[in-house]
């Protein structure tokens, strides 16, 4: 299983265009591989492939564009003081949130992701890269 195929499930099972759908996984995989502690995360994005492609296209970390406001100017400031991980949160929960999504599409998208990444890398090694990110888990409903 491909990164593809689990864009065309989360797709098909949220009821989301492919467009918005690329972009929900692709940022939640950003999360993910900025956030994941240790070798999990390789081996996880190994599992999948196309997805540190995906993860990077839709990079929570890259700058954001300018005359943001305030949220920008926030997400700055918490990034910079609690460090790149905390920012990497804050910065793909926004970029969530500015998708259009209500809180049940994200949800069910990030959900639906869960299961197709343990079908693609395993139950043992999603959850360990998951519980690496407790407060992800939460946001996606799933903790």
């Amino acid at each position: 299983m491909n990164v593809q195929d689990i864009v065309n499930t989360v797709s098909r099972k949220a009821g989301l265009d492919q467009a918005t759908t690329e972009k929900v996984v692709g940022t939640i995989f950003s999360v993910l591989e900025h956030e994941a502690e240790g070798t999990s995360a390789s081996a996880f994005f190994a599992k999948i492939p196309g997805a540190d492609d995906l993860a990077h296209q839709y990079d929570v970390m890259a700058a954001a564009p300018a005359g943001g406001g305030f949220l920008s100017s926030l997400q700055g400031a918490i990034g910079g003081v609690l460090g790149e991980k905390a920012g990497a949160l804050v910065n793909g929960l926004a970029a969530l949130k500015a998708s259009g999504l209500d809180l049940a599409q994200i949800q069910k998208a990030g959900e639906t992701l869960v299961q197709q990444a343990e079908t693609a890398a395993g139950p043992d090694l999603t959850n360990k890269v998951l519980g690496s990110v407790p407060s992800l888990k939460s946001h996606l409903g799933l903790g």
